[in-house]
């Protein structure tokens, strides 16, 4: 799920990949077809560009499109690692959070690999990345087989963790089960999407708890990716429900923040 030119860009998967796009009073404009699409598992955009980016975890590779759905003159590229979260930083380059590897992947907009920051070796398993106006990066990492599940802010050379929230896995308040996806105001204060705790927490910029904007007597299906909408001051959570072993149905929440 994603934001562009005043639109909402939602992805979703049945018999085929389709994107639909609403208007800002969540009236379905249009669908966009993803051609070769096979498992999206996030999605970004960029306004400077007017892209739209998929992460596809089947094909290991980025689709893009543009924000009517016309065919561009590189629909995908590949990764070469399995992906996940995808944002887009303040050159209006793609960072791709690659989770097995421990590294975040940053293409320029025709795919061209410009940069591969290789996580400290205590950051397992991330989920999403994003890239402050400081250079810095907040991650959010941990599975669940992983014993720490936290959200650091990790240095522009991706050597160090400047200062961190979060440990031991669990769901006291100041622990996390899968933080997998973030999104970070204009003020840097940032929401953490805790998808097996069915919350989301906010930080203060330095990563201390601010309080749990969503919180799980509020959710009954799981958090799995965040958008804030800075100009109206939304955040927008797409959230799903697990039965079994598949996903059964999916929808959009949306709060004042």
């Amino acid at each position: 799920m994603t934001i562009l030119d005043d639109e909402v860009f939602l992805v979703r998967e049945a018999e085929h990949v389709e994107v639909e796009v609403y208007n800002i009073t969540y009236d379905r404009v249009r669908r966009l077809t993803v051609p070769d699409c096979r498992r999206p598992v996030d999605m970004t955009s960029c306004k400077h560009y007017h892209y739209v980016y998929i992460a596809d975890g089947s094909v290991k590779c980025i689709h893009r499109l543009d924000s009517q759905g016309t065919q561009t003159t590189r629909p995908q590229w590949p990764v070469k690692d399995e992906p996940n979260g995808l944002s887009v930083n303040k050159a209006h380059h793609v960072l791709v959070a690659c989770h097995l590897v421990h590294k975040i992947k940053e293409f320029n907009t025709d795919g061209e690999l410009l940069h591969e920051l290789t996580l400290p070796d205590d950051v397992i398993t991330p989920w999403h990345a994003i890239q402050l106006t400081s250079g810095q990066f907040i991650v959010c990492h941990g599975g669940g087989v992983d014993a720490v599940n936290r959200v650091c802010t990790i240095s522009a050379d991706g050597r160090e963790i400047v200062r961190s929230h979060g440990g031991q896995r669990g769901s006291e308040t100041g622990q996390y089960k899968e933080p997998i996806h973030l999104a970070v105001d204009d003020n840097d204060f940032v929401f953490v999407a805790d998808y097996r705790n069915s919350r989301v927490t906010l930080l203060y910029p330095t990563l201390d708890f601010l309080r749990h904007v969503v919180s799980r007597d509020k959710r009954k299906w799981r958090p799995g990716s965040l958008h804030f909408d800075v100009q109206r001051r939304r955040l927008y959570v797409a959230e799903n429900e697990f039965k079994g072993d598949r996903f059964t149905a999916g929808r959009v929440v949306v709060f004042s923040v």
